[in-house]
């Protein structure tokens, strides 16, 4: 029996909407990694019950980190984005967190800067506060090994492929990296917004939006590219369109990334039918019923899309372009990734 709400918000669902095509759904999948690493980070004694930890986030994460705070008794500092809506901003509240929301921004890399330049500064004045560095430490990886374990258990590892957003690195990484010690033919496949530094589509403006939790404007360390086979880029709609078939073919109510691993992982197992495709899909759809799901009748057939085969981000072109990465170790920024886990490198003075 759980002792938390969120012990069981961590416990994703495996459906098999087809033969050979699954769908791992998380209520809310940050919700793992949050709690697996306060968890080690108490065992280690990083931090002690009653200590305050900080993060930036646009949402998910920081509602995954209140709920660890609230299941340790920790207290919780958010540096939100603008992105944060109200129905968040009252959870927040009344699970003790407190949040500082920045102001609204058209440009997500002022936003993102703005909030790393906000921790900075807390830090300075409350050495004391422990930096969850979700997007630097690895310590993000850890609470994936038992959705790992667990998709072995149902399915089992044998020609199998994995497709899910990358954002931190962490979700689609820790599932990867637990999965290969026993299949190491495992596939990968990286789903990212246009606009996104992680994989060298900055250049390429998507009108609507950079699609929140896959992307970022900012390096993030706890990438590891090496693991990638195939990365797909997908503009908002083309994720539309995904989120929009998931709920009226397969009755899945997921969130905008969720539509955009979804057409993916439709385009690997037609290429692929003999391997089982598992996608993930990170949250529930109750953040975007307005901005994706009240604009259904926009939403174009997924058969009338496909994804233009580039050969590096130079050749990338909206509304989706796929490349085979071949598991390259350094991204196109020249990111790398020095594999430590949780060695407390997130207190003042640590990179951003």
């Amino acid at each position: 029996m759980d002792r938390h709400p969120a012990e069981a918000m961590a416990r994703p669902d495996l459906i098999r909407l087809d033969d050979g095509f699954v769908c791992l759904r998380f209520e809310s999948m940050k919700v793992v990694s949050a709690l697996a690493a306060v968890r080690h980070l108490l065992d280690t004694g990083v931090v002690r019950p009653g200590d305050t930890l900080l993060d930036s986030s646009s949402g998910i994460y920081a509602h995954a980190l209140a709920l660890a705070c609230h299941r340790y008794g920790m207290r919780c500092h958010i540096i939100g984005s603008s992105t944060v809506d109200h129905a968040l901003r009252t959870q927040l509240a009344v699970l003790g967190a407190h949040l500082e929301q920045m102001e609204p921004s058209d440009d997500l890399k002022l936003d993102q800067n703005r909030r790393v330049a906000r921790v900075r500064a807390l830090l300075a004045e409350h050495p004391e506060y422990h930096w969850m560095r979700q997007y630097h430490d690895d310590v993000h990886y850890l609470g994936y090994r038992t959705v790992a374990d667990r998709i072995r258990r149902e399915l089992g590892t044998e020609r199998l492929t994995l497709v899910g957003g990358i954002g931190s690195g962490a979700s689609t990484g820790g599932l990867a990296r637990a999965l290969r010690e026993r299949a190491p033919d495992l596939r990968l496949v990286g789903v990212q917004p246009f606009g996104s530094v992680t994989f060298g589509s900055a250049h390429v403006r998507d009108p609507e939006i950079i699609i929140a939790g896959i992307g970022s404007s900012i390096p993030f360390a706890n990438v590891d590219h090496g693991l990638y086979d195939t990365i797909h880029w997908l503009a908002f709609e083309a994720a539309l369109a995904g989120s929009v078939d998931l709920l009226r073919s397969r009755a899945v109510f997921a969130g905008l990334s969720t539509g955009a691993a979804y057409l993916a992982a439709r385009w690997e197992r037609d290429r692929a039918p003999d391997r089982t495709v598992v996608f993930v899909a990170a949250d529930t759809g109750h953040r975007y019923v307005d901005s994706v799901f009240a604009r259904h009748e926009e939403a174009v057939r997924v058969a009338d899309l496909a994804p233009r085969e580039v050969a590096g981000p130079q050749e990338l072109v909206l509304p989706w372009s796929r490349m085979r990465w071949n598991r390259r170790p350094v991204g196109p920024g020249g990111s790398g990734f020095d594999g430590r886990v949780g060695e407390g490198a997130s207190r003042a003075g640590a990179a951003p």
